[in-house]
């Protein structure tokens, strides 16, 4: 705490802060700036303070109008002023030094009818919230197109509507992101059906998307291939060693990156050599944890994880010390290693080593229950997927081509 309480000390005299730049300071330094970084921000923060004074305004009128007009009147901005700004203001926010800014309450029936679905999404069919907000963007999108013009009435809605919309933008989208759009209707147009807001359910009406994807093989790596990319791990430095072990999660147990990224700390069963899935529905499974994999993860926690309040497992490695916002960072650490590896398959993203666990498996004589159980699948057929892989067993099936024509 050295830089909370000395550097904080050379900026609290004669500062109308006071003492909140020292627990500011300490906040800093739990979440892993340099000494450095902090010496900058809190510079910043003096100069703040000796702009209030003449203006005879106290800590708790500052908001964002004032923060800009303090940037405004400064003559050299630096890139990071402004995020340190907020920073500070959400310290106070946090701590009810300033009164957090009540939202503005949109109260029109377009809003209330996303709240209601919100609501839905979230305790009826426990999606989480990023999938909750992806079908709400597509929901609003289309909703706000088709009362553009006239009063907002949801019986007004036609299956011509629907599929007017699919057509005119779908094209315009990816595969995954149209799918992902009429999935949202549905879901969307049955909720709506049975609250009594529509006579038809107009969840059949929705068009269905044509999905390539479902008619090729899994893209994944051989056995051998996955192995080379795991040797090929530096594990000299603590981000390395984190990276193994969030790929051997991948590669042994078939991991989703946002798995990965919800991992908590008491999702470990050390004793019980068995580790939480926190998995798709906020549905939780337990799988046994392989040795190497516990390894890993033992070598990165004693070594590497810094001591943080956040129990996520997997952390940034630069300041702010918190968990991974998405699952971007787990797609570009495969990437990476991946490139590391000289690998190159078409996807590279993390789903790839799901896809290869899952084919090494059938491979070596797993059946597809077993495969879909390894996966968590919740639905057969999306294991039947993998049974394209087996090539030599489709073959016994096939039946045999003619040679010859007809005479």
């Amino acid at each position: 705490m050295r830089i909370s309480s000395l550097q904080a000390d050379e900026y609290l005299r004669g500062s109308p802060l006071g003492f909140h730049l020292r627990t500011f300071a300490s906040s800093l330094v739990e979440d892993g700036y340099t000494d450095r970084t902090i010496q900058l921000k809190l510079g910043l923060l003096a100069c703040l303070g000796r702009w209030l004074q003449p203006a005879k305004l106290a800590i708790t009128d500052l908001d964002e109008r004032l923060l800009d007009a303090f940037l405004k009147h400064r003559r050299r901005v630096h890139g990071g002023d402004l995020k340190t700004l907020r920073q500070f203001l959400d310290h106070l926010q946090k701590r009810g030094v300033v009164p957090v800014p009540k939202p503005v309450c949109d109260r029109s029936p377009l809003a209330d009818i996303l709240n209601q679905y919100e609501t839905y999404l979230r305790s009826e069919r426990g999606l989480v919230a990023h999938t909750i907000l992806n079908y709400q963007t597509c929901v609003r999108e289309f909703l706000l197109e088709r009362f553009r013009e006239g009063p907002f009435c949801l019986r007004k809605i036609r299956p011509s509507d629907i599929s007017g919309f699919v057509l005119r933008h779908g094209p315009n989208m990816a595969v995954g992101t149209a799918h992902q759009m009429t999935t949202a209707f549905r879901s969307f147009f049955r909720f709506l059906f049975q609250k009594g807001e529509l006579q038809a359910d107009l969840a059949a009406s929705v068009p269905t998307v044509a999905d390539r994807r479902l008619s090729t093989v899994p893209k994944h790596l051989s056995f051998e291939a996955v192995e080379r990319m795991l040797k090929a791990c530096d594990r000299r430095t603590a981000c390395s060693r984190r990276d193994y072990a969030i790929l051997l999660l991948l590669a042994r147990l078939g991991l989703r990156a946002g798995e990965v990224v919800a991992l908590q700390l008491e999702d470990i069963n050390w004793r019980a050599g068995e580790i939480l899935i926190r998995g798709k529905g906020l549905l939780h499974d337990r799988m046994p944890l392989p040795a190497d994999v516990g390894e890993a993860l033992s070598s990165y926690l004693r070594q590497d994880r810094p001591v943080c309040q956040t129990r996520r497992v997997f952390l940034r490695m630069d300041a702010p010390r918190r968990g991974f916002a998405n699952t971007s960072a787990v797609r570009s650490i495969v990437r990476q290693a991946l490139g590391r590896a000289d690998l190159h398959p078409a996807f590279k993203g993390a789903h790839v080593l799901r896809h290869s666990l899952a084919t090494s498996m059938l491979r070596c004589g797993a059946t597809l229950g077993e495969i879909g159980e390894v996966l968590r699948h919740r639905d057969p057929n999306t294991t039947e997927t993998y049974a394209r892989v087996d090539f030599d067993g489709l073959r016994s099936l096939a039946h045999p081509w003619p040679m010859g024509g007809a005479q």
